[in-house]
């Protein structure tokens, strides 16, 4: 095989590396001395050769390389052609060809074949990126199918308690809903109906959030931000966080009105989507409304308010009274989130309320009401998976920011509804491949550090490493030890924040907690933990405190347990199927034959698999509804109900979706 020049011999390794799943890197290169032109080059695999360690590093980077001698060594013959020398075709890692378009020596290739996310063994030709919003190409293209809604959907928030459409819309919104079905039977939507059998409120989830809730269902976010602040928009959004700290979407409601009637149908149309089930925590902004429907629908559910709203809402309330002033700020901050224990809390309140006149302040009383929903001390044994975090940027809306302005309208939200989601598929993607392609750099000789750079995955893992290394900055001493419950408290003093802790811990049970939280709202050990743990002689982090969601193996439906070796052991597993998986997948894709061999070996794998673990249901991150209110859906079916052009339903009698309280 020939080339005419270096760049037409590098850009044919490029071209080969992509097609079968590498990256690729210019290893060398050496010119003539006398004409200065190339004579001689090799090209490699991104992951040749190994990282060379470097003890000043401050901030050491993720390295990919690993050895692999994967390589093509091209020289340049009297003539001006090049040949090529000697050719390493082997590596010594999985390929990702479906992924190849992540590694940074592809992704100006101009065009790319991959195969389509709906199981059929067509493909779609992908185009270079460029561009933003609806007109962006994306690897996945499981959201194709929405593009159908454009133009059928238009609406606004009005006193009617409906959503008002144009002539002829609803009969059509419904009928699209119920072509999307067919579809995808898996993507779920439902419809509320007035007493005029007018459509008031609007439910739909597709397939993948469906998949996530699974997955990552214990803490979901009910975000009304789009409502409240009074966009044209009247939009509500289900919102959860994955592996990778990334927002993931877990349903989408159009409502007309914020009564306990609209919560409780959007609440009870969520959870029959998802299997009549509800998660073990939801945050939700400051409502009254709210508060009842959550109680009625998911009664087992440890209902919060999410901090950051009160927290936007303070300065208002207080302008209001011409209150305001930084010294409130920094009493207010010290009550809420230095408070270690509820009567430091009390305490604190009302030295604040009387200190700044607020104890009548109606506002203020309700805060104090309903402090068990919002101030962290009250929150024992309640993980919230980063989504209690007191910034807005943590959740979903910041992704919908770019796309939903004040006067948008559902129209134009929709038209941008399949370009968010997309971004959002190749987010999690890109950050599911950089896990298997790069090993976190290490940066401590912690045994923790060591135990769990593998398993967790590369976001938690980088704050987890914080903590390790923030250990340093801690001194604990002693202050009991109770030999009956085999329980010793220490107190821990943390230079960094020059704040003191209290940590207890229980041998027997292998339990540690901290007055700092941590746990309970990041998911991860903190540098607290860390210290007493080392102090008291044991060097393996107990398995209750590696949480599944926050570790590669999290879509897997067993739960992590036992030893860390032993978790560590599955994770490379798990990995290594997924690398496979994708390898047949593409081999499978390119013509019906091989489809169907491999359909037909992945059954018979399920099968066997399932045969040999025979675990049985798994306890799922959601818990079942011990109770519903009496309310009748409105659901999806085979066939969209027939409405007339004022909105009215045809050949049908008696009230639809009526609650009975």
């Amino acid at each position: 095989m020939e080339f005419d020049s270096h760049d037409e011999a590098y850009s044919s390794y490029k071209e080969y590396a992509r097609s079968v799943g590498f990256g690729t890197a210019k290893l060398s290169s050496r010119r003539s001395r006398a004409s200065k032109e190339f004579i001689d080059a090799k090209f490699s695999c991104i992951r040749y050769g190994s990282k060379q360690q470097s003890d000043d590093a401050i901030n050491p980077r993720p390295s990919p390389k690993i050895g692999c001698k994967a390589s093509m060594h091209v020289k340049r013959r009297q003539d001006g052609k090049w040949y090529i020398h000697s050719f390493v075709k082997e590596h010594n890692h999985e390929l990702l060809p479906a992924q190849a378009h992540f590694f940074r020596s592809h992704k100006n290739s101009a065009t790319a074949t991959y195969p389509l996310d709906n199981g059929s063994d067509s493909r779609v030709r992908r185009k270079k990126n460029g561009g933003s919003g609806s007109g962006s190409s994306k690897l996945f293209g499981a959201y194709q199918n929405l593009d159908c809604l454009d133009g059928y959907m238009r609406s606004q928030h009005d006193k009617g308690r409906r959503l008002v459409l144009e002539s002829g819309d609803a009969q059509v919104l419904l009928e699209t809903f119920t072509r999307m079905q067919e579809e995808n039977p898996k993507f779920y939507y439902a419809v509320d109906l007035n007493e005029q059998h007018q459509l008031r409120n609007l439910f739909w989830v597709d397939a993948k959030g469906m998949e996530d809730f699974n997955n990552f269902g214990d803490v979901v976010c009910l975000d009304t931000t789009y409502f409240t602040n009074k966009y044209r928009i009247p939009l509500v959004l289900f919102v959860g966080s994955n592996h990778h700290v990334q927002p993931t979407l877990l349903g989408c409601g159009l409502i007309a009105d914020e009564t306990v009637y609209t919560f409780v149908w959007l609440l009870q149309t969520w959870s029959v989507a998802m299997g009549d089930r509800g998660p073990r925590v939801m945050l939700t902004d400051q409502s009254n409304e709210i508060k009842t429907a959550v109680a009625a629908v998911f009664p087992r559910t440890q209902h919060c308010f999410c901090l950051y709203y009160i927290l936007e809402k303070v300065p208002r309330q207080l302008e209001y009274f011409s209150l305001w002033n930084d010294a409130f700020t920094v009493k207010f901050h010290k009550c809420v989130f230095k408070s270690w224990t509820e009567e430091q809390f009390e305490k604190r309140w009302w030295k604040l309320v009387d200190k700044f006149h607020v104890r009548e302040v109606e506002w203020f009383q309700s805060l104090y009401e309903d402090r068990r929903l919002w101030v962290p001390t009250f929150f024992r044994d309640v993980t919230f998976a980063s989504l209690s975090a007191y910034s807005r940027a943590e959740s979903l809306n910041s992704k919908f920011d770019k796309y939903v302005q004040g006067d948008t309208s559902v129209n134009e939200f929709v038209e941008q509804y399949k370009a968010i989601l997309e971004d959002m598929y190749e987010e999690e993607a890109k950050a599911d491949f950089d896990a298997w392609h790069e090993v976190p750099e290490l940066k401590s000789p912690s045994p923790f550090e060591k135990q769990v750079h593998l398993i967790y995955t590369h976001e938690i893992f980088t704050k987890f490493q914080l903590e390790v290394l923030g250990a340093a900055a801690c001194h604990l001493k002693k202050e009991s030890e109770d030999e009956r419950t085999t329980t010793t408290v220490y107190a821990v003093k943390d230079f960094e924040d020059d704040q003191n802790y209290v940590v207890e811990w229980n041998v027997k049970g292998s339990e540690i907690c901290c007055s700092c939280r941590s746990f309970e709202f990041k998911g991860y050990l903190c540098r607290h933990g860390i210290v007493v743990l080392q102090m008291s002689g044991v060097f393996s982090i107990p398995s209750k405190y590696v949480l599944q969601r926050w570790t590669n193996a999290a879509r897997s439906r067993k739960p992590v347990s036992g030893k860390l070796d032993e978790v560590q052991e599955r994770v490379r597993r798990f990995n290594d199927l997924c690398r496979r998986a994708i390898i047949l997948g593409e081999e499978g894709s390119l013509s019906q034959e091989s489809y169907n061999i491999a359909l037909s070996a992945i059954r018979e794998g399920l099968k066997q698999c399932g045969s040999v673990n025979h675990s049985g249901e798994e306890e799922n991150v959601s818990v079942e509804r011990e109770s519903e209110p009496q309310l009748d859906i409105v659901i999806s079916s085979n066939k969209a109900p027939r409405l007339s052009e004022t909105g009215k339903e045809k050949g049908t009698k008696g009230k639809v979706g009526f609650l009975v309280i």
